[in-house]
Order: C-alpha cells, then structure tokens, then sequence
C-alpha cells in the first residue's frame, strides 16, 4: 500500500493484513464463542446475568421458531425495534444464526419513519417492544410483514422481578400505549414454541447479507446499507485485533453498552465484540436517565465504555460519575461524533485513562480507523486506518490532496457495504473508482494520522473561506459556563454566510458579548461566531449525535436575518 505512513505507529502486536477466512459468517463466529465460553456471564440486564449458555440455548428456540413456525427462508428480512434488553442478543443471534437478514430499527421512529424502513427493507416479520406497538398498530395494514412478535422490557428478567417491572412500566408509569395487534404473538410463546424444534444450522456464506444496517436519514431519506457477514466478520477482527493491543483479554472484560444496540457503533463494537471475546455486557436500556446510568455504573468494575461525545459529557457533568470504581477502566472510546478536547481532557483528569476516538459509518461496518490503545493516542484526531483498511483524502475533482490538506475522506477495504439496498444510483453517488466517499472533510498529518474537519454539507462558506463548525464547537465547548454548543451558518448578505452559535448554559451568567470574545482570543476572525443564541437543550439524534440541521431548521423558524 503506496503512502501509508500510518503502518509505522501501529501498536507492536497489529499486523497491517488479518486473515478474515477463520470464519464463514458471523453464525460460525458465535456458535465457537458459545463453545468456548458456555458457562461464562453474557448479557446482563437490570440484575439479570445471561450465560453463553442460556443465550445460545434461547437463540437456538428463536432460529427454531423464524424456520419451523414461521416457514421463513435464508435471507428473508427480519426486523427488530426494541431498546437495549435481553431480548436483543437472543433475537439478534437467532435471526442471524437461522441465515435471516436483520433491520434494525429504531424504536423512536415517527410512524411515517417506521413505514418507510419496513417497506424498503421488505421485512416479513418485526419483534417490537409492546411501548412502541401503537405505533406499528397504525401502519402495519400498509407494510410487507406477515408475522409481529411482542415482548414487554421484563419478560426476559423473569420471575416476580420482571412482573412486577410489567405492570409498573404499564400502570404505574404507563410508559405502554394501548394498541390493537391480534394477530400479534408474544415473543416468550414464540421462544417456548421454538424449543420444542431441533435447530440445525443452515449453510451460511461470507457474501449473504447479515443486515440491512439503516442511515440515520439526517442528509436525506433512509437508505438500507447491504453488509454481508463477510463484511462484518472482518470488521470485528479488526476492531478485535486493535483492542487486543490496548490489553483486552478473554473471558475477562466488563463492556457497559448504552448507545442502543441498533445503532452499528453499539453493535459492532459493543456487541458482537463481547460475545466474540467472551466478554460480560452490561445493556443500558435507558442511558438518558443520567441517574439511572450512574446508578448502575457504580455497580459494577467495568473496563470498557464506548459512548459519542454527549454521552461522555452527560456524564462528567454528573455530581456522583467521580465516584464510580475506574480500577480496570482499560479505556473509554469515543466514536459517532466528533469528541471534543474539553470532553476527553475531563475524561483522563476524572477517569484516569485516555478516550480514545475512532471513525466509522454504518456503510462501512463501521469502523474504518482507531486511536492507538497503547498510550500513543493522539487527541483530536481519529487514528489511524486499521489493518485492510486504505484511507485518501481527495478534492472535489477527485484527485488526492497532499498531507496536511483537507480533502473528502474516501476509503477501501473488506468492511465497506456491497451498495444501498435497491438503490443503484445512491451507491453509484458515493463509489467512485472503488472508493467509498465518505462525505467527511478529513486531514492527514505526517504520520498518518487522520482528523475529521467537518461533514463536508455542513460547511460554512464565509467570505470564500471554509469554516468547519467542529473547530468552533471544540473551542467554545472548553468555555467553563458552556455545558453544548452547536454552530450553523446563516444568511448573511456581506459574507455568503455567518457564524452562529448555540449554546446551552452550564452557568446563567454567561452572554453573549462572553462568547464572542472568548472566541476571538482562540480563533481567526472569520471563524469568529456573529450570532449567538441560547438554548435549554440541542436536538440529538437518539444516539446522542447533534442534529445541526434541524438546529439550522428550528433557527431560521424564529430569528431573520438580512439577505435570508
């Protein structure tokens, strides 16, 4: 590989090539870690601890049931919305392991959302949190499914615990909409009903698809990336191989997982990568309960918490955080959005170990780079390619810009996806020549290291001059009364456009007139806010990514500018 200066700072023990064959499919994959660890802690979920064991034998019912109940065959899409429980890894491996396609959906999806993914992925079957089921009530006369499992957030926990979760969360808290679905079946009747079957493993190949893995939607419509297994098999063995050099050991890990599981971070890196190295995994089923979060955190000596920059910051800004045991904390690790310096500066000082970012996509399985995890991490920047990987930045005439240069970051390897499902002309637009365009505007420096400027659409163009909004987000978030900021770019008749920040408090007293100067100490002055605003809360996605478009939308809703 030609200009690939990042191949001499890897870590000692990561070759530059992995040998992906080991396995076929993700299925073989998890059939060798159940064998390896059968009686070793799984999954566990508010105090219920599933074995290997136990989630190889319930993933054995459900493949079971989609096979033998349901008539389903390989390939056939099977989709699943439900937050982050016990029921997710047996539904998941189940489906996966009967040679189904998987879509994950998100369980917060509008209706008109909901509709559009169902129909696009043509999914035949969706298990569905019973909190969500109104929603799937109003649309499922106009989808493809054939089939709708329920399940409720404690069937799995069992017992009189888990009862008595059901009717709290469905009358005392009512958190359950009525709905209508009788025809619908409850997934724990599936499981039992599944049971009562041999499951025996279909041929699986590398090339058929695991999953139809959907975009966030936040640049446009929703489009279904197509990811094999082989796609994904090697992306993990890859992740693995990284995480192996930053001290991860078998059989021997703490994994906290509170960005949702349908979401490819949480599910890549979090959770085929515990089960793949006989890791425990602690599932968050509502991290947005900062309480709740810390709460559970404190419970256990976890080593590895991955998590998007809002979510770290959400927790450093949490009175009792500090107080949690980090005496096997290997490292926090930051993907999805940019991780600002204030945030990871907080993190080591509070945590005592790095944060180490990486940079991924869902179109490319995700992960395309990571931070080295042996101490040599660089801080603002996103890594290096992991091994298979080749990364170039090219300009808008698609030729290769020189180090140091912002450029679209494009790249090649064994995890990107085999194109956007029934949608030739979308993965036309971003393959070119065998690159995938990310549509990120990335640097390298010297040593191959790679920092992401910005997402190239959300460019604000002053003056001629590119103004990338993550560098004055990170300058403005190191403001000690600032908790977020956003930056959006707005009409401005002199300049094409301006600056604007908008931020949430963490301190009353702050103003404008604070900001502004604040930032003329730190930046040039074209890059200097001439807008300011303030908010209560920025819009997010349900990951915790800052939603600039909408906050651009809901800003340009209540303030005119000249020249708009």
């Amino acid at each position: 590989m030609k200009n690939a200066p990042w191949f001499a700072h890897y870590p000692k023990d990561v070759p530059q090539q992995i040998e992906s064959a080991e396995y076929e499919s993700l299925a073989e994959l998890l059939n060798d870690s159940f064998k390896k660890f059968g009686n070793y802690p799984a999954f566990e979920n508010t105090g219920k601890v599933m074995t290997f064991n136990e989630l190889k034998t319930a993933s054995d019912s459900f493949a079971a049931y989609l096979i033998h109940d349901l008539g389903l065959n390989r390939g056939d899409k099977v989709a699943i919305q439900m937050p982050n429980l016990l029921q997710y890894p047996v539904v998941l491996f189940g489906a996966l392991r009967a040679g189904m396609t998987v879509v994950n959906v998100n369980p917060l999806y509008t209706s008109s959302e909901l509709k559009h993914q169902l129909n696009d992925a043509d999914a035949k079957v969706i298990i569905v949190l019973a909190n969500f089921a109104n929603i799937l009530e109003g649309i499922l006369s106009e989808t493809k499914l054939k089939h709708v499992l329920v399940t409720h957030i404690g069937d799995m926990i069992g017992g009189i615990k888990g009862s008595l979760i059901n009717f709290t969360v469905k009358y005392v808290r009512k958190m359950v909409p009525s709905f209508s679905l009788p025809k619908a079946t409850a997934l724990m009747k599936a499981l039992k009903s599944g049971a009562n079957h041999d499951f025996v493993q279909p041929p699986i190949k590398s090339s058929d698809l695991a999953f139809l893995q959907y975009t966030g939607g936040t640049t446009g419509v929703s489009k279904g990336a197509m990811l094999s297994h082989g796609n994904l098999v090697a992306n993990l063995l890859q992740v693995n191989t990284w995480m192996k050099s930053g001290g991860l050991k078998e059989g021997a890990e703490v994994y906290i997982t509170a960005l949702p599981i349908y979401h490819i971070f949480a599910l890549v890196a979090n959770v085929l990568g515990s089960v793949s190295s006989g890791s425990q995994n602690i599932l968050i089923t509502n991290p947005r309960d900062m309480d709740g979060f810390v709460k559970e955190l404190r419970k256990h000596k976890f080593t590895i918490l991955s998590g998007v920059n809002t979510l770290f910051n959400g927790l450093l800004n949490h009175p009792e955080f500090k107080n949690c045991d980090f005496s096997k904390l290997r490292f926090g690790f930051g993907g999805g959005m940019a991780v600002q310096n204030s945030v990871a500066e907080k993190w080591l000082e509070v945590t005592g170990t790095p944060l180490a970012e990486g940079y991924g996509l869902t179109e490319t399985s995700p992960v395309l780079t990571i931070n080295p995890l042996d101490g040599r991490h660089k801080m603002g920047t996103i890594g290096l390619p992991i091994s298979n990987t080749e990364i170039k930045n090219f300009d808008d005439d698609f030729v290769e810009v020189a180090v140091g240069d912002p450029g679209e970051l494009c790249a090649k390897g064994p995890q990107v996806m085999q194109g956007y499902y029934n949608r030739p002309e979308e993965t036309d637009n971003v393959m070119q020549e065998g690159w995938f365009k990310t549509g990120d505007v990335a640097i390298m420096d010297e040593e191959g290291f790679f920092k992401i400027v910005d997402r190239k659409k959300e460019m604000i163009l002053v003056s001629g001059f590119n103004v990338y909004p993550n560098e004055i987000e990170n300058v403005i978030s190191s403001h000690p009364k600032v908790l977020e900021v956003g930056v959006i770019g707005v009409p401005d008749p002199k300049s094409t456009e301006a600056v604007k920040a908008v931020v949430v408090k963490k301190d009353e007293t702050l103003n404008e007139a604070e900001i502004i100067a604040y930032c003329k100490e730190k930046l040039t002055g074209y890059k200097c806010p001439r807008h300011v605003s303030f908010i209560s809360e920025l819009p997010k996605s349900n990951v915790g990514k800052v939603l600039r478009r909408i906050i651009k939308e809901d800003d340009l809703k209540t303030h005119t500018y000249e020249g708009s």
